[in-house]
């Protein structure tokens, strides 16, 4: 796997390749059915060892340290995800709209235009579905180019 590349200085960052390696080992294990049996295991043991231990102060510590610590950590490794599933997304659905011919352009990098211009964009296109037929489809208006005459 090629080391990642700062955009700004050309030059690749080792502990930025080690967290992205770091991050997707942690999210594919994390999400396996592995981790999710290994988590259930761990409450269903704190829970059954909770007469041995009297139903303690800490016997309670333990399991909401436990849990804190994890939901913390896991928190900035799921944004982590988040953002770069994301990111991946709007590039292919930035691909499909260039490579439509009759596809409106000005919604590439849409994710990033302010507030305002998407909730513009948002109602000319429920005009649009406004105007559409049962069963068809409308387009962008476009001025036609003028025909060639000879």
């Amino acid at each position: 796997m090629p080391r990642a590349t700062d955009a700004k200085t050309g030059r690749r960052g080792k502990g930025r390749d080690l967290f992205q390696r770091f991050a997707l080992r942690a999210t594919r294990a994390t999400g396996s059915t592995a981790a999710f049996v290994i988590a259930a295991a761990v409450v269903l043991t704190w829970a059954v060892t909770g007469p041995l231990f009297h139903f303690s102060d800490t016997w309670q510590l333990v399991i909401n340290t436990g849990t804190t610590i994890v939901t913390f950590l896991m928190v900035f490794l799921i944004q982590h995800t988040q953002n770069k599933d994301s990111a991946a997304i709007q590039l292919k659905l930035d691909e499909i709209v260039a490579a439509i011919p009759d596809a409106s352009n000005r919604l590439i990098d849409a994710e990033d235009m302010e507030d305002v211009e998407l909730d513009a964009l948002h109602r000319q296109h429920q005009e649009l579905a406004k105007r559409a037929p049962p069963h068809g489809c409308v387009t962008h208006e476009r001025p036609r180019k003028p025909e060639k005459t000879g």
